[in-house]
Formats: structure tokens, sequence, C-alpha cells
């Protein structure tokens, strides 16, 4: 859900941050100033470790991952880069004795899992633990619970940690956590330090755009003042039996990360590679400057001198991760990159159409209204993960559907608010609406009883008949309604009627309409009167408020109005709004074939040239939701801003177009089925009435098999 042009700042600072933990395994200022290095390396340099424990977090992290394959591959590229840094520091280990020590292997299986087994590697496992506690936590829990869960195992590091002077007073935690220290050496790991910093950074992640630049940078400096004042007065008091966990560490980093965003551009590949690198290499550095420095007789100068020393190891660690990351970047095995360059066919979903539709919509609505995005059939074939996600994002707290399944896929993806299905569950499936906390559209009396028999608390939705006669209690069956409130397991939360000539300006059909909207009202009228108190109520799908834009209700329907469409080319509204299409169909030119006056193309051989002419085959066809019936020069695609009309039959994977007055057509350019090519432009409302269907039908039948790109500038 992020794009990498915008993090240029992330990776000046993973460099950064990079050199701060070299600083804090060097002293700079130690052979100058205690103070100073106090300061330098236990407050400025603590905020490396969670700025890149945060970046991960903000590229992992999301209540919007759907699956664990992300998840799957951060553990593994981050074990492979730990084995490989247990390997290289084998030969020192040797030299330190390490595997002289009593009780080795259970003491290797907690350095492996915890601590490292050289003292700067305990990151990297650090990283593994926290990112799948992390991504389990907001996965189940979504982000407030799951910040309360990390914050309460951060506190629990704290106070082994910086406050551990208090903890060691006081009998039953110091016993407590002498049972830790047994397991690993510190609090500073993956359970108790690393987990609240991924959930930080995917929280950012996913409620941009962020606080903006002067509020983030005072932000950070009242934070990290009041995070300075900590650390001396823990270091007064003699509190810290490490120092790497401070309260006010948190707001930092929070605010700290928010300035970092504000520095945008292309994203560094070769400076992040050569960070982590950095991180990995320099303890390494240390020895041979010192070696170095022995054999030569410069010690005093390269190590006695903290500054020097420091220098020397970051010019070192600097020189040889970037020769290294040079190398790798040119040798490292290419990944396919699939973009839509190299697609057959794609949708294009413009996301900045659908945050104007929404804003526009929300603008026709009447006060405290609210839009209840429709989201069912894959979003009206635009893809539900990618339009749903970004409603969330953007502000949108209450979704329909039309089955369970559906529902519980919006949960998965991370949803929150409202989810309203508004067709037929098997009351059977009662628990899962319970424990996904959808809300089920009750569709008569008979249902609801049994869905109530379940003994499951499910929200739900009256649905009301009002003259449609397809789902819904009769709107004069006033004593089976006002039944339903009472039933123990049934919560009530909404009612809401469906207008089924909403779309019409006919005389006949305003009549109607109207009828309906007075029966329902008389319908709450007279619920009001039984004492019952009326919950959210709504009448308007798309063409409801469209042309019935003075009802106020508490929430609108909107579903192809969303999409910035109409069913229909030739549909006419009371509220004639700005809407603006999201959906774009794409295709490319795969092949030309040159032929002559009198061959034919497709199946039936239904076109037959009445000249020499130039044909091309687009990878596309009903398979994809493009309707057969447009075969034969009934339709026509955009290529090149021009024209060309569809050739032949319609294939369920192919169709030909004829190019021969196009100019400039080659093979791999872009035909567009759907969307704007220069100043032309097809609509899907046009193509959906030339194939005699509506434009509701034609775009649910999409996104089925071709992928969805989004765009947004």
């Amino acid at each position: 859900m992020t794009k990498n042009k915008n993090y240029t700042g992330i990776d000046y600072f993973r460099f950064i941050a990079a050199l701060l933990i070299v600083a804090i395994h060097t002293s700079p200022l130690a052979s100058f100033s205690e103070t100073g290095d106090f300061i330098l390396t236990r407050i400025i340099a603590r905020v490396a470790v969670p700025f890149f424990l945060m970046t991960s977090g903000f590229f992992l992290i999301s209540r919007y991952t759907y699956n664990t394959e992300k998840l799957g591959a951060f553990v593994k590229k981050t074990a492979l880069i730990y084995g490989a840094a247990i390997l290289i520091y084998i030969p020192i280990n040797i030299y330190n004795g390490y595997f002289k020590m009593d009780n080795l292997l259970p003491n290797i299986i907690k350095d492996i899992v915890f601590d490292g087994t050289l003292y700067h590697l305990w990151y990297l496992p650090a990283s593994i633990i926290g990112a799948v506690i992390a991504w389990y936590l907001v996965k189940k829990l979504n982000y407030p619970k799951a910040l309360i869960v990390a914050s309460v195992l951060y506190l629990i590091g704290l106070f082994g940690d910086s406050y551990y002077g208090i903890t060691e007073k006081i009998s039953c935690l110091n016993s407590l956590y002498a049972y830790i220290f047994q397991v690993t050496d510190h609090t500073r790991n993956g359970i108790f330090f690393a987990p609240i910093f991924f959930i930080i950074g995917g929280l950012i992640a996913d409620n941009r755009p962020q606080i903006t630049f002067g509020k983030s940078i005072w932000g950070f400096a009242v934070s990290f003042a009041l995070m300075f004042g900590e650390a001396f007065a823990l270091h007064h008091f003699d509190l810290q039996r490490h120092d790497s966990m401070y309260v006010f560490l948190l707001p930092c980093m929070y605010f700290l990360f928010n300035v970092i965003l504000h520095f945008k551009g292309k994203r560094l590949v070769t400076l992040r590679t050569t960070s982590l690198i950095i991180y990995i290499i320099h303890p390494m550095m240390i020895v041979v400057i010192r070696l170095f420095s022995k054999l030569f007789h410069l010690q005093s100068l390269l190590v006695e001198n903290s500054i020097a020393h420091y220098f020397m190891v970051c010019l070192t660690s600097v020189v040889f991760s970037a020769v290294l990351a040079a190398i790798w970047n040119k040798y490292k095995p290419k990944k396919a990159k699939h973009t839509t360059d190299t697609d057959r066919a794609y949708l294009e979903i413009d996301l900045n159409n659908l945050e104007h539709n929404v804003k526009v919509l929300k603008g026709a609505m009447p006060q405290k209204c609210k839009l209840m995005a429709v989201v069912k059939a894959e979003a009206y074939g635009h893809g539900i993960y990618e339009i749903a996600t970004h409603l969330g994002k953007i502000g949108i707290k209450a979704f329909a559907v039309a089955t369970i399944d559906e529902g519980i896929k919006l949960r998965q993806y991370g949803i929150s608010g409202e989810i309203l299905i508004l067709g037929y569950t098997a009351p059977a499936r009662a628990k899962e609406l319970r424990k996904y906390d959808l809300t089920q559209t009750l569709i008569d009396y008979e249902y609801s009883l049994l869905l109530n028999k379940q003994g499951y608390a499910v929200m739900t939705h009256i649905k009301v008949d009002t003259g449609m006669h397809r789902l819904g209690f009769d709107a004069k069956d006033i004593e089976n309604i006002s039944a339903v409130f009472s039933m123990k397991h049934i919560k009530v939360s909404g009612i809401y009627t469906h207008l089924c000539s909403a779309d019409s300006v006919d005389e006949k059909d305003i009549f109607f309409t109207n009828v309906q909207i007075e029966s329902f009202y008389n319908l709450l009228n007279q619920l009001k009167e039984k004492g019952i108190t009326i919950p959210k109520i709504h009448i308007q799908s798309s063409y409801g408020l469209l042309n019935y834009p003075e009802l106020k209700c508490d929430y609108v329907r909107a579903g192809i109005s969303l999409y910035g469409v109409l069913s229909s080319p030739n549909d006419r509204t009371q509220l004639q709004l700005d809407l603006r299409p999201v959906l774009s169909l794409k295709s490319r030119v795969t092949l030309l074939r040159e032929i002559k006056k009198g061959d034919s193309v497709g199946y039936s051989r239904s076109f037959v040239a009445n000249r020499d002419s130039l044909i091309a085959v687009l990878p596309v066809g009903y398979a994809d939701g493009y309707p057969r019936n447009l075969s034969c020069q009934k339709s026509y695609v955009l290529i090149n801003g021009h024209q060309a009309p569809v050739v032949g039959k319609i294939c369920m994977d192919q169709l030909a177009v004829d190019v021969t007055d196009i100019p400039d057509v080659k093979i791999g350019i872009t035909a567009t089925l759907i969307g704007k090519d220069g100043d032309e432009e097809i609509s899907a409302p046009m193509i959906a009435d030339n194939s005699e269907s509506i434009t509701n039908e034609l775009l649910s039948r999409m996104g089925q098999r071709l992928k969805i790109v989004s765009k947004r500038e």
C-alpha cells in the first residue's frame, strides 16, 4: 500500500542510523567527555534500532495485509541474513572462547533465539520474533488492541531494562525477572522490545497522510527533550540494568519517523543495502582496526583516541559495505518484474477518482448522513481488496456486501466498521456472523426466528419490502417486525428498504417510488407508537440519492455511483454530479497480421476483408468480461487515440481489431477497451448499452482473472 518513490528520507536515515549503531559500539566521545559520550551513545543513538524496526513495520505490518506471503518472505530473508552473520563471526567467537562456556548447547540456543551469537546480532532474531508477534496482533485485534498488548510487553521489558533498579527492590518482581533472564539476557529482544515499534510503523503506513512537518518537528523536539531528561534521571539514580528502553522513546520515534517521511524522492537501493552491511560488518572492522593499530603501533592514534577510532571504523565499514553492495546489486539474481508493460491485459483502478467520487457523493448527502460503500461482487469488478482498503484508509466506516463470505474477506483485509450483508446467510452460520462482527439483513420473520434460535448475538438490519417484492418483511407486517426487536439474540441496529424504480424519471415510476417512501415512513411511525426506538435507517442506493436527495437518512448505499458511472448512458437524474470513472480496461497488441482482400478473420469466417488490411490481435476476450455480443464491428477499442473496430467474433481469450487506418501501430502498444486515450473515450455505460446490458453487469463480470493495477498520482 506504499509507493517506493516517496521514501528517500527512510533510505538516508538508514545510513545515519547505521553510523549511530557504530557509535554505540565504539563510544566516540569516551576519551574526551563521559557525559558527552553518554548523551551520544545512550540517548541520541537509541533511536537507531527502533527506526530500523519501524521501517520494517512500515512496509510489512498492515491491517490490510490479507495473506502471510509478505510476512513469510520477511522472516525468510531476515533468517538468511542472520545465518550468514552467525557464520561470519564464528572465527571471532572461537577466538574469544565462546565455545568453551559451560552448558554450551542451551546457551547457543538462547543466543540464537534471543541474544545473538555476537552482541549486535540480537537485532536480527528480535526482528523475526517482533514481526511475527506484531503481524498477528494487528491481524487478530486491529491497531488499538494490538497497541495495548504491545505496550504491555514493552512495559514489562522496561522494568527489566532502564527501570530495573525499581524492579530488583520488589521481591516478587525480582524473582519473576530472574526467570526471564535465565531464558534471555535482556528484555531488549523480540518479545518485549520489537513488537511496539513494528506496530507503530504499520500504523503510520496505514494512516497517512502523516501529521504536518511542523507538528512532527515540534513533537519530536518535545518528546526527545523528555527522553533526555528521563535518561539523565535514570542514570543519576542508577536504575538502569541496560539502557535501551525509555518511556519517551515511543513518542520520540513516532514523531521522528513522521519527520523522515516528509523527505521524498527516488528510492536509494544501494544506500539501503550499504546500511545493512555496515550494521552487520562493523564489529569485524573494529577488530581489524585494533589489529592494524597493534601491528603498526598506532594504538594511541587509532584506538585510544575515541573519535579517531570511531572515524576509522566508520570509514572502513562504509567503504567495505559500499563495494560489497555494488557487487551484490550488480550480480544478484534479478526478479521478474510484473508491470503493466508485461501484463497481457489489466484493469486500471484510479484511486484519485474514487476519492473524488466519495467527496462528491458526501457533498450531495444530507448532514449527518454517512456513505455506506457497496463493494459486493468484487466491488463491481473493480477489486474488493483495492477498493475497500483504500476506502477504509480515507475514512469510510460502513460497507455493504452480498454474502457472508464477502464480509469475512473484508475483515481479513483489515476493514473495520460496520459491514452489512444485504443477502441471505444460512442461519447455521450465525457463529461466523458473531465472530467477524458482521451485520446480517433479516429477510422475513421466519428467517429471524431461525437466526435467533442459533443462540449467538447477531447484529442485524431489518429489510422492509415496500413494493419490490424481493427480500424483506411486508411493510404492513407491523406485529412481526415489532416482535423482532424483542428477540433475545437479535440486535437490531438498522432498518431499510430498496427503491426499485429510483433510476427512472418517468411520472409513473416517480409516483410508485413516492408510495414506497411513504409506506416505509408510515411503518417507522407505527413502530414509534409502539414505543420502539428506531435504529439507523437507509432508503437510498445510488439512484435514490441522485433522484431523491431530499430524503434524510443515516446511510446512503452508494454502489454504481461510487465507481463514477451510471447503469446506462441514457439515464437522467435530478442531481448532475461530477462523478469520474474509476475503472479502465486495457490490453496490449500482441500480434499484427496483414491480410488480403477476401481473407477472413475468426470463428465462422464472420469477418471478410473488403480490402487489404492490417489486423491487430489483443489477448483479451469474453472470459475477461468483455461481452461476446460486441463482435463483428459492433464495438471498437482505442489505439494511439484512434478507434479500431472489433472484427470477427470475440473469443474466450482473444479478439481482433482493424488497425489499417491507424498510424504507428506496433506490437506491445496499449489498447484501451474501456477508458480514455487522447481525446477519445469509451465509457463502461456505452459498452454495456451496446451489449444490451447495464454497466453493473458488465463491470461485475470483470476482475476474475485480470490483474488489477491501482493508479494514484
